[in-house]
Protein backbone atom coordinates (compact mmCIF):
# COMPACT_ATOMS: atom_id res chain seq x y z
CA UNK A 1 0.00 0.00 0.00
CA UNK A 2 2.87 2.43 1.03
CA UNK A 3 5.02 1.73 -2.34
CA UNK A 4 1.66 2.56 -4.38
CA UNK A 5 1.02 5.80 -2.41
CA UNK A 6 4.38 6.78 -2.78
CA UNK A 7 4.39 6.06 -6.79
CA UNK A 8 1.02 7.82 -7.10
CA UNK A 9 3.17 10.82 -5.21
CA UNK A 10 6.12 10.66 -7.28
CA UNK A 11 4.34 10.25 -11.08
CA UNK A 12 1.79 12.98 -9.71
CA UNK A 13 4.61 15.50 -8.79
CA UNK A 14 7.19 14.90 -11.43
CA UNK A 15 9.81 14.50 -8.94
CA UNK A 16 13.48 13.12 -9.22
CA UNK A 17 13.60 9.39 -8.90
CA UNK A 18 16.89 7.87 -8.16
CA UNK A 19 17.15 4.33 -9.02
CA UNK A 20 18.45 1.06 -6.83
CA UNK A 21 22.02 1.34 -5.73
CA UNK A 22 23.23 -1.63 -7.26
CA UNK A 23 25.92 -3.69 -5.78
CA UNK A 24 28.98 -5.68 -7.93
CA UNK A 25 31.47 -8.29 -7.16
CA UNK A 26 32.52 -11.16 -9.23
CA UNK A 27 32.33 -14.81 -7.41
CA UNK A 28 35.75 -17.32 -7.13
CA UNK A 29 34.23 -19.04 -10.10
CA UNK A 30 34.63 -15.57 -12.17
CA UNK A 31 30.68 -15.32 -12.19
CA UNK A 32 29.74 -11.21 -12.43
CA UNK A 33 26.75 -10.82 -9.58
CA UNK A 34 24.41 -7.64 -9.68
CA UNK A 35 22.97 -7.28 -5.79
CA UNK A 36 20.24 -4.71 -4.54
CA UNK A 37 19.41 -5.72 -0.42
CA UNK A 38 15.43 -4.45 -0.22
CA UNK A 39 14.07 -5.20 3.12
CA UNK A 40 10.32 -3.93 2.32
CA UNK A 41 9.46 -8.09 1.32
CA UNK A 42 10.09 -10.98 2.92
CA UNK A 43 11.22 -11.96 -0.37
CA UNK A 44 13.79 -12.96 -2.44
CA UNK A 45 14.31 -12.93 -6.63
CA UNK A 46 16.99 -14.47 -8.28
CA UNK A 47 18.08 -14.41 -11.94
CA UNK A 48 20.82 -16.70 -13.45
CA UNK A 49 21.63 -15.19 -17.00
CA UNK A 50 23.59 -17.02 -19.76
CA UNK A 51 25.07 -16.06 -23.28
CA UNK A 52 22.45 -19.39 -24.75
CA UNK A 53 19.96 -17.72 -27.10
CA UNK A 54 19.00 -18.80 -30.33
CA UNK A 55 21.81 -16.86 -31.62
CA UNK A 56 23.74 -19.49 -30.91
CA UNK A 57 21.53 -22.20 -32.19
CA UNK A 58 24.07 -23.22 -34.72
CA UNK A 59 21.89 -24.02 -37.65
CA UNK A 60 19.66 -26.32 -35.30
CA UNK A 61 16.84 -23.89 -34.82
CA UNK A 62 14.72 -24.12 -31.70
CA UNK A 63 17.86 -26.08 -29.58
CA UNK A 64 18.48 -22.79 -27.18
CA UNK A 65 14.76 -22.58 -26.39
CA UNK A 66 14.13 -26.30 -25.90
CA UNK A 67 17.24 -26.89 -23.96
CA UNK A 68 15.91 -24.27 -20.93
CA UNK A 69 12.52 -25.00 -21.22
CA UNK A 70 13.54 -28.89 -20.05
CA UNK A 71 15.09 -27.36 -16.81
CA UNK A 72 12.29 -27.95 -14.69
CA UNK A 73 11.03 -31.33 -16.28
CA UNK A 74 13.59 -33.30 -14.20
CA UNK A 75 16.93 -32.39 -12.38
CA UNK A 76 19.58 -34.16 -10.14
CA UNK A 77 16.64 -37.57 -10.03
CA UNK A 78 14.19 -34.92 -8.86
CA UNK A 79 11.02 -35.64 -11.70
CA UNK A 80 8.89 -32.66 -13.21
CA UNK A 81 5.99 -32.93 -10.14
CA UNK A 82 8.85 -33.60 -7.75
CA UNK A 83 10.20 -30.25 -8.13
CA UNK A 84 6.88 -28.08 -8.34
CA UNK A 85 5.61 -29.93 -5.25
CA UNK A 86 9.34 -28.83 -3.35
CA UNK A 87 8.98 -25.32 -4.81
CA UNK A 88 5.30 -25.10 -3.63
CA UNK A 89 5.52 -26.69 -0.41
CA UNK A 90 7.84 -23.65 1.00
CA UNK A 91 6.42 -21.02 -1.17
CA UNK A 92 8.88 -20.98 -3.88
CA UNK A 93 8.73 -20.82 -7.64
CA UNK A 94 11.04 -21.00 -10.36
CA UNK A 95 10.93 -20.42 -13.94
CA UNK A 96 13.42 -20.39 -17.14
CA UNK A 97 13.07 -18.84 -20.51
CA UNK A 98 15.25 -18.01 -23.79
CA UNK A 99 15.44 -15.19 -26.24
CA UNK A 100 17.48 -14.41 -29.15
CA UNK A 101 20.68 -13.35 -26.70
CA UNK A 102 20.12 -15.23 -23.64
CA UNK A 103 18.70 -18.33 -21.26
CA UNK A 104 17.80 -18.14 -17.77
CA UNK A 105 16.85 -19.57 -14.58
CA UNK A 106 14.83 -17.41 -12.29
CA UNK A 107 13.81 -18.31 -8.58
CA UNK A 108 11.07 -16.44 -6.11
CA UNK A 109 11.49 -17.52 -2.62
CA UNK A 110 11.00 -16.21 1.10
CA UNK A 111 13.66 -14.96 2.55
CA UNK A 112 12.45 -16.72 5.66
CA UNK A 113 16.31 -18.81 6.45
CA UNK A 114 13.95 -22.09 6.77
CA UNK A 115 11.89 -21.76 3.56
CA UNK A 116 15.06 -20.29 1.79
CA UNK A 117 17.37 -22.98 1.65
CA UNK A 118 15.36 -26.14 0.59
CA UNK A 119 13.87 -23.34 -2.65
CA UNK A 120 17.65 -22.69 -3.09
CA UNK A 121 18.86 -26.73 -3.24
CA UNK A 122 16.08 -27.10 -6.11
CA UNK A 123 17.46 -24.02 -7.82
CA UNK A 124 21.03 -25.38 -7.80
CA UNK A 125 19.64 -28.72 -9.01
CA UNK A 126 17.80 -27.39 -12.00
CA UNK A 127 20.99 -25.49 -12.62
CA UNK A 128 23.84 -28.11 -12.47
CA UNK A 129 22.23 -31.19 -13.08
CA UNK A 130 19.46 -31.55 -15.57
CA UNK A 131 18.58 -34.39 -16.74
CA UNK A 132 17.51 -34.07 -20.06
CA UNK A 133 15.57 -37.10 -20.18
CA UNK A 134 14.20 -39.15 -23.45
CA UNK A 135 10.54 -39.30 -22.70
CA UNK A 136 10.32 -35.62 -20.92
CA UNK A 137 12.29 -34.73 -24.25
CA UNK A 138 10.07 -36.61 -26.65
CA UNK A 139 6.68 -34.83 -25.21
CA UNK A 140 7.88 -31.61 -24.75
CA UNK A 141 9.18 -31.99 -28.60
CA UNK A 142 5.70 -32.90 -29.52
CA UNK A 143 4.12 -29.62 -27.58
CA UNK A 144 7.06 -27.11 -29.66
CA UNK A 145 5.80 -29.22 -32.93
CA UNK A 146 2.35 -28.40 -31.97
CA UNK A 147 2.46 -24.37 -31.13
CA UNK A 148 4.45 -24.30 -34.66
CA UNK A 149 2.04 -25.81 -36.74
CA UNK A 150 -0.50 -23.51 -35.31
CA UNK A 151 1.80 -20.32 -35.44
CA UNK A 152 1.60 -21.29 -39.23
CA UNK A 153 -2.05 -20.08 -39.02
CA UNK A 154 -1.19 -17.11 -37.54
CA UNK A 155 -1.19 -14.01 -39.94
CA UNK A 156 0.82 -12.21 -37.38
CA UNK A 157 3.35 -15.04 -36.52
CA UNK A 158 4.42 -15.10 -40.25
CA UNK A 159 4.74 -11.61 -40.71
CA UNK A 160 7.34 -11.69 -37.58
CA UNK A 161 9.61 -14.82 -39.04
CA UNK A 162 9.10 -13.16 -42.61
CA UNK A 163 10.92 -9.97 -41.11
CA UNK A 164 13.55 -11.25 -39.35
CA UNK A 165 14.84 -13.32 -42.15
CA UNK A 166 14.56 -10.84 -44.53
CA UNK A 167 16.01 -8.52 -42.08
CA UNK A 168 19.25 -10.49 -40.87
CA UNK A 169 19.80 -12.76 -43.48
CA UNK A 170 22.78 -15.40 -42.30
CA UNK A 171 23.34 -13.91 -39.42
CA UNK A 172 22.17 -15.89 -36.38
CA UNK A 173 19.20 -13.21 -35.73
CA UNK A 174 17.62 -14.60 -38.48
CA UNK A 175 16.02 -17.67 -37.09
CA UNK A 176 12.96 -18.14 -34.72
CA UNK A 177 13.78 -18.62 -31.38
CA UNK A 178 11.25 -21.43 -31.28
CA UNK A 179 12.81 -23.27 -34.16
CA UNK A 180 10.66 -24.47 -37.18
CA UNK A 181 8.62 -28.02 -37.47
CA UNK A 182 11.90 -29.32 -39.40
CA UNK A 183 14.80 -27.76 -37.25
CA UNK A 184 12.77 -29.35 -33.89
CA UNK A 185 11.87 -32.79 -35.47
CA UNK A 186 16.08 -32.91 -35.97
CA UNK A 187 16.88 -32.16 -32.81
CA UNK A 188 17.88 -35.43 -30.31
CA UNK A 189 18.91 -35.19 -26.63
CA UNK A 190 22.35 -35.21 -27.02
CA UNK A 191 22.20 -31.68 -28.77
CA UNK A 192 20.29 -30.63 -25.76
CA UNK A 193 23.08 -31.66 -23.78
CA UNK A 194 25.84 -30.55 -25.90
CA UNK A 195 24.34 -27.08 -25.98
CA UNK A 196 23.93 -27.30 -21.94
CA UNK A 197 27.66 -28.21 -21.38
CA UNK A 198 28.89 -26.06 -24.30
CA UNK A 199 26.66 -22.26 -22.85
CA UNK A 200 25.59 -23.17 -19.00
CA UNK A 201 28.89 -22.46 -17.39
CA UNK A 202 30.38 -19.84 -15.43
CA UNK A 203 32.31 -17.77 -18.00
CA UNK A 204 29.16 -16.98 -19.69
CA UNK A 205 26.96 -16.36 -16.83
CA UNK A 206 25.56 -13.41 -14.48
CA UNK A 207 23.87 -13.37 -11.17
CA UNK A 208 21.07 -10.65 -10.39
CA UNK A 209 19.51 -10.98 -6.96
CA UNK A 210 16.91 -8.74 -4.97
CA UNK A 211 15.51 -8.65 -1.93
CA UNK A 212 15.31 -9.26 1.98
CA UNK A 213 19.33 -10.87 2.40
CA UNK A 214 22.53 -8.69 3.26
CA UNK A 215 25.71 -8.52 1.21
CA UNK A 216 27.37 -11.57 3.02
CA UNK A 217 24.04 -13.45 2.71
CA UNK A 218 23.97 -12.57 -1.26
CA UNK A 219 27.93 -13.59 -1.60
CA UNK A 220 27.11 -16.82 0.11
CA UNK A 221 24.30 -17.76 -2.27
CA UNK A 222 26.04 -16.65 -5.32
CA UNK A 223 29.49 -18.49 -4.60
CA UNK A 224 27.42 -21.39 -3.82
CA UNK A 225 25.47 -21.30 -7.48
CA UNK A 226 28.25 -20.24 -9.28
CA UNK A 227 30.48 -23.39 -7.80
CA UNK A 228 27.84 -25.65 -8.78
CA UNK A 229 28.70 -24.34 -12.77
CA UNK A 230 31.42 -25.70 -14.58
CA UNK A 231 33.73 -22.69 -15.77
CA UNK A 232 33.59 -23.60 -19.00
CA UNK A 233 34.87 -21.30 -22.04
CA UNK A 234 33.15 -17.93 -23.08
CA UNK A 235 30.75 -18.03 -26.00
CA UNK A 236 32.70 -16.36 -29.32
CA UNK A 237 31.35 -12.99 -30.47
CA UNK A 238 28.73 -12.76 -32.30
CA UNK A 239 29.32 -11.74 -35.98
CA UNK A 240 28.16 -7.73 -36.48
CA UNK A 241 25.50 -7.57 -38.36
CA UNK A 242 24.90 -6.04 -41.76
CA UNK A 243 22.97 -2.82 -42.73
CA UNK A 244 20.79 -3.00 -45.44
CA UNK A 245 22.15 -1.75 -48.71
CA UNK A 246 18.69 -1.56 -50.38
CA UNK A 247 14.90 -2.01 -49.92
CA UNK A 248 12.99 -5.19 -50.31
CA UNK A 249 9.42 -6.41 -50.33
CA UNK A 250 7.80 -10.17 -49.91
CA UNK A 251 4.25 -10.79 -49.80
CA UNK A 252 2.74 -13.95 -48.23
CA UNK A 253 -0.51 -15.01 -49.43
CA UNK A 254 -3.06 -15.93 -46.40
CA UNK A 255 -6.59 -16.05 -46.34
CA UNK A 256 -7.09 -13.74 -43.34
CA UNK A 257 -9.56 -10.36 -43.74
CA UNK A 258 -6.60 -8.37 -42.79
CA UNK A 259 -2.97 -7.78 -43.62
CA UNK A 260 -0.23 -7.66 -41.52
CA UNK A 261 2.41 -4.66 -42.37
CA UNK A 262 6.06 -4.65 -41.37
CA UNK A 263 8.30 -2.46 -42.19
CA UNK A 264 12.21 -2.06 -40.90
CA UNK A 265 15.99 -2.42 -40.86
CA UNK A 266 18.79 -2.89 -38.15
CA UNK A 267 18.00 -1.17 -35.48
CA UNK A 268 20.47 -0.65 -32.18
CA UNK A 269 22.32 -2.57 -29.57
CA UNK A 270 22.68 -2.50 -25.79
CA UNK A 271 24.73 0.06 -24.84
CA UNK A 272 24.34 2.05 -28.10
CA UNK A 273 25.56 5.32 -27.87
CA UNK A 274 22.82 6.85 -29.49
CA UNK A 275 20.40 4.71 -27.39
CA UNK A 276 18.46 7.32 -25.31
CA UNK A 277 17.86 9.84 -28.54
CA UNK A 278 16.59 6.82 -30.81
CA UNK A 279 14.20 6.01 -27.64
CA UNK A 280 13.11 9.41 -27.51
CA UNK A 281 12.71 9.93 -30.89
CA UNK A 282 10.78 6.35 -31.61
CA UNK A 283 8.70 7.41 -28.55
CA UNK A 284 7.38 10.18 -30.53
CA UNK A 285 7.05 8.55 -33.55
CA UNK A 286 5.05 4.89 -32.99
CA UNK A 287 6.01 3.87 -29.08
CA UNK A 288 3.41 6.28 -27.06
CA UNK A 289 0.30 4.17 -27.96
CA UNK A 290 -3.19 6.60 -29.01
CA UNK A 291 -0.95 9.63 -28.74
CA UNK A 292 2.00 8.73 -31.01
CA UNK A 293 2.85 10.63 -34.43
CA UNK A 294 2.01 7.47 -36.56
CA UNK A 295 -1.61 6.36 -34.40
CA UNK A 296 -2.85 10.03 -35.68
CA UNK A 297 -1.99 9.66 -39.58
CA UNK A 298 -3.15 6.28 -39.40
CA UNK A 299 -6.21 5.90 -37.08
CA UNK A 300 -7.50 9.10 -35.74
CA UNK A 301 -7.24 10.73 -39.56
CA UNK A 302 -7.99 7.73 -41.59
CA UNK A 303 -9.31 4.92 -39.77
CA UNK A 304 -7.07 2.67 -41.16
CA UNK A 305 -6.32 0.69 -38.05
CA UNK A 306 -7.03 0.24 -34.45
CA UNK A 307 -3.44 -0.01 -33.90
CA UNK A 308 -0.35 1.09 -35.35
CA UNK A 309 3.33 0.93 -33.36
CA UNK A 310 6.56 1.25 -34.01
CA UNK A 311 9.77 0.38 -31.96
CA UNK A 312 12.84 -0.52 -31.33
CA UNK A 313 14.76 -3.91 -29.70
CA UNK A 314 18.40 -3.53 -28.63
CA UNK A 315 20.29 -6.79 -28.61
CA UNK A 316 23.76 -7.98 -28.33
CA UNK A 317 24.11 -6.65 -32.00
CA UNK A 318 21.67 -4.51 -33.74
CA UNK A 319 18.57 -5.78 -32.39
CA UNK A 320 15.65 -4.43 -35.40
CA UNK A 321 13.72 -1.67 -35.64
CA UNK A 322 9.96 -2.26 -36.42
CA UNK A 323 7.04 -0.53 -37.79
CA UNK A 324 3.91 -2.67 -37.71
CA UNK A 325 0.21 -2.83 -37.99
CA UNK A 326 -2.73 -4.27 -39.42
CA UNK A 327 -5.38 -3.49 -41.81
CA UNK A 328 -8.12 -4.26 -44.22
CA UNK A 329 -7.25 -6.42 -47.39
CA UNK A 330 -8.05 -3.75 -49.65
CA UNK A 331 -6.51 -1.02 -47.45
CA UNK A 332 -2.88 -2.09 -47.47
CA UNK A 333 -1.55 0.17 -50.30
CA UNK A 334 -2.92 3.05 -48.84
CA UNK A 335 -1.79 2.11 -45.17
CA UNK A 336 1.87 1.80 -46.57
CA UNK A 337 1.85 4.56 -48.38
CA UNK A 338 1.18 6.48 -45.32
CA UNK A 339 3.40 4.69 -43.06
CA UNK A 340 5.85 5.47 -45.37
CA UNK A 341 5.38 9.40 -45.95
CA UNK A 342 5.12 9.79 -41.89
CA UNK A 343 8.09 8.26 -41.17
CA UNK A 344 9.89 9.53 -44.13
CA UNK A 345 8.81 13.49 -42.74
CA UNK A 346 9.34 12.70 -39.53
CA UNK A 347 13.28 11.44 -40.21
CA UNK A 348 13.42 14.38 -42.30
CA UNK A 349 11.72 17.34 -40.25
CA UNK A 350 13.01 15.60 -36.76
CA UNK A 351 11.19 15.84 -33.73
CA UNK A 352 9.93 19.16 -32.63
CA UNK A 353 11.10 21.26 -29.52
CA UNK A 354 6.92 20.81 -28.17
CA UNK A 355 7.43 17.12 -29.03
CA UNK A 356 10.54 16.37 -27.43
CA UNK A 357 9.56 18.30 -23.88
CA UNK A 358 6.52 16.09 -23.91
CA UNK A 359 7.77 12.67 -24.47
CA UNK A 360 10.63 13.74 -21.78
CA UNK A 361 7.84 14.31 -19.37
CA UNK A 362 5.90 10.94 -20.07
CA UNK A 363 9.27 8.86 -20.40
CA UNK A 364 10.72 10.39 -17.04
CA UNK A 365 7.51 10.28 -15.07
CA UNK A 366 6.71 6.96 -16.15
CA UNK A 367 10.09 5.50 -14.66
CA UNK A 368 8.61 4.86 -11.17
CA UNK A 369 6.69 1.74 -12.74
CA UNK A 370 9.39 0.53 -14.28
CA UNK A 371 11.34 -0.19 -10.82
CA UNK A 372 8.05 -0.74 -8.74
CA UNK A 373 8.86 -4.37 -8.07
CA UNK A 374 11.92 -6.81 -7.16
CA UNK A 375 10.94 -9.37 -10.59
CA UNK A 376 11.35 -6.06 -12.47
CA UNK A 377 14.32 -5.05 -11.03
CA UNK A 378 16.46 -8.39 -11.13
CA UNK A 379 15.40 -8.22 -14.65
CA UNK A 380 17.04 -4.97 -14.81
CA UNK A 381 20.42 -6.26 -13.10
CA UNK A 382 20.55 -9.31 -15.17
CA UNK A 383 20.16 -6.94 -18.39
CA UNK A 384 22.53 -4.39 -17.18
CA UNK A 385 25.10 -7.48 -16.41
CA UNK A 386 24.90 -9.59 -19.31
CA UNK A 387 25.11 -6.48 -21.91
CA UNK A 388 28.02 -4.97 -19.55
CA UNK A 389 25.91 -1.39 -19.45
CA UNK A 390 27.15 1.13 -16.06
CA UNK A 391 25.73 0.45 -13.04
CA UNK A 392 23.98 4.10 -12.49
CA UNK A 393 22.36 3.19 -15.49
CA UNK A 394 18.84 2.99 -13.70
CA UNK A 395 19.97 6.17 -11.27
CA UNK A 396 20.94 8.27 -14.01
CA UNK A 397 18.11 6.83 -16.76
CA UNK A 398 15.89 10.24 -16.24
CA UNK A 399 19.18 12.47 -16.25
CA UNK A 400 19.98 11.41 -19.29
CA UNK A 401 16.82 11.77 -21.28
CA UNK A 402 16.19 14.92 -19.65
CA UNK A 403 19.51 15.64 -20.74
CA UNK A 404 19.60 15.27 -24.67
CA UNK A 405 18.96 18.06 -27.05
CA UNK A 406 16.59 18.81 -29.90
CA UNK A 407 19.56 18.63 -32.43
CA UNK A 408 20.82 15.00 -30.76
CA UNK A 409 17.58 13.30 -31.10
CA UNK A 410 17.45 14.94 -34.67
CA UNK A 411 20.69 13.73 -35.51
CA UNK A 412 20.05 10.19 -34.23
CA UNK A 413 17.13 9.39 -36.25
CA UNK A 414 18.07 10.81 -39.45
CA UNK A 415 21.72 8.84 -38.79
CA UNK A 416 20.41 5.53 -38.20
CA UNK A 417 17.19 5.22 -40.27
CA UNK A 418 17.35 4.76 -43.71
CA UNK A 419 13.89 4.75 -45.08
CA UNK A 420 15.19 3.67 -48.42
CA UNK A 421 16.88 0.55 -47.92
CA UNK A 422 14.08 -0.82 -45.26
CA UNK A 423 12.57 -4.54 -45.26
CA UNK A 424 8.97 -4.39 -45.99
CA UNK A 425 6.83 -7.83 -45.26
CA UNK A 426 2.83 -8.62 -45.62
CA UNK A 427 0.77 -10.98 -45.09
CA UNK A 428 -2.84 -11.55 -45.83
CA UNK A 429 -4.86 -11.62 -49.62
CA UNK A 430 -3.82 -9.53 -52.28
CA UNK A 431 -6.52 -7.95 -53.65
CA UNK A 432 -7.87 -5.25 -56.15
CA UNK A 433 -8.17 -2.24 -53.91
CA UNK A 434 -11.34 0.01 -54.97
Amino acid sequence: MRLTILLGLLLSTGLAVAGPDIQHWTTLNGVRVYFVPAAQLPMLDIRIQFDAGSARDNGKAGLASLTNHLFSFGADGLSADQIANRLEGVGANASSGADRDTGWLSLRSLSDPALMKPSLQVLEKMLARPDFNEADFKREQQRVLVALKQSEQSPASQASKAFYRAVYGAHPYASPVSGTIESVKALTTKDLKTFYQRYYVAKNAVIAMVGDIDRKHAERIAERLSARLEQGQAAAALLPVKDLTAASTEHIEFPSSQTHIRIGQPGMYRGDPDYFALYVANHVLGGSGLVSLLAEEVREKRGLAYSVYSYFVPLRRKGPFIVGMQTRNDQVTESMKVLRDTLNKYIKDGISAEQLSTAKKSITGGFPLRIDSNSKIVGYLAMIGYYKLPLDYLDRFNERINGLSLHQVRDAFRRRLQPGSMVTVTVGQRQVEK
